[in-house]
């Protein structure tokens, strides 16, 4: 009889997959890490970002006033993983001190000429690895320092009336009658001023382009948070007197309430993009002229800031019955046209809502 033969079968091994986590490709490839959020594969799936995003949201801020006590005004505010305190400090300037006092000007010029308002900001904190404890101010603080400065001075937020300390003088002879308050007035003279100095220091940093926003919304909440003494002329001592109860301290009036808002531009070249085809739903996504895709993200964070060739900052006030835009920066590049910033209006007004509920 025939012997039987076993016959053994063997299966190949299926192919090894190589499989990375999310942190080694956003690593190696940053700008395609971001595509594939932005403009996934599938249609259905709307497009997020890496943070879990949409293209046109923001990130929440939050607010504490009063943190430091031995400051005038003072206050923390966050933005995702950006953190800013700014801590107001007041000293007396007397008018006899100033060497050319400005005459037959404007109260802003005149604001800007007496340095009334000094804003200083601190980047050298360790709040990012470009940023070590203990260096010299880097030119990316002293770039924030014009620009928190120009804004302060440009938006009228801080009125010079505020920050008189005003001497009515005595009426020559003894006649005790009332006087008209015109003639009051003409005796009226601004001995003193009070002299502002804010300290912005910058505790955490995740997105450069954005930290204006988180900056200028800490001084504004550090001025709403200021406090001033009852200070009057003492004739007799010839100085500044200032009183110790907290019950006469007063706020200052500020005029408007003005809100940084920022976005980044990325940009995604045809090659990039491949070969998918279809209308974008979002409005947040332009299509240019050589086929390539740019997309406004709100609020770019510290991953997405480098990806991003263009910037843009509007400065808005809502609290009258119409958005005023005050300022308008933009640098890096020539995609957005003016009709796109146009449309950047609405969102700001959205922004501007969301920042005036949280700083109250």
């Amino acid at each position: 009889m025939p012997s039987a033969t076993n016959t053994t079968t063997t299966t190949a091994p299926p192919p090894h997959t190589l499989t990375l986590p999310h942190a080694v490709i956003a690593t190696l490839a940053p700008s395609a890490y971001l595509l594939a959020h932005l403009h996934p594969s599938t249609p259905s799936t709307p497009p997020t970002r890496p943070s879990n995003r949409t293209p046109s949201t923001f990130r929440p801020p939050t607010c504490a006033t009063g943190s430091l006590t031995h400051c005038a005004g003072s206050a923390v505010v966050r933005v995702g993983d950006t953190a800013v305190v700014c801590g107001i400090q007041a000293e007396i300037l007397l008018a006899r001190d100033i060497a050319d006092p400005p005459r037959d000007c404007t109260d802003a010029e005149q604001l800007a000429r007496l340095q009334l308002l000094v804003p200083n900001v601190e980047l050298a904190t360790g709040c990012s690895p470009s940023h070590l404890p203990g260096g010299p101010p880097s030119g990316e603080a002293q770039v924030l320092v014009q620009r928190v400065n120009g804004l302060l001075h440009s938006s009228g937020v801080v009125e010079v009336e505020d920050l008189r300390i005003k001497y009515v003088r005595p009426r020559a002879g003894d006649e005790e009658d009332e006087e008209e308050e015109e003639e009051k007035e003409d005796r009226e003279e601004s001995v003193a001023y009070w002299t502002l100095y804010a300290s912005i220091h910058v505790l955490s940093l995740s997105g450069s382009s954005s930290l204006i926003d988180v900056a200028w919304a800490a001084l504004l909440a550090a001025l709403k948070d200021v406090r001033l003494p009852k200070a009057w002329w003492d004739a007799d001592l010839e100085r500044v007197v200032c009183s110790d109860r907290l019950a006469e301290t007063r706020k200052l009036q500020l005029r408007g309430r003005p809100i940084c808002c920022t976005w980044g531009v990325f940009v995604a070249g045809k090659t990039q993009i491949g070969m998918q085809s279809g209308e974008e739903q979002d409005a947040q996504v332009k299509t240019l002229k050589d086929g390539s895709k740019a997309w406004l993200l709100a609020d770019p964070d510290d991953f997405e800031d480098p990806l991003c060739r263009e910037t843009i900052t509007l400065t808005v006030d809502a609290s009258t019955a119409t958005t005023i835009v005050l300022r308008v920066e933009k640098s890096g590049g020539g995609v957005l046209a003016m009709q796109d910033m146009k449309q950047l209006i609405g969102p700001a007004t959205k922004r501007w809502k969301e920042w005036t509920n949280v700083l109250g």
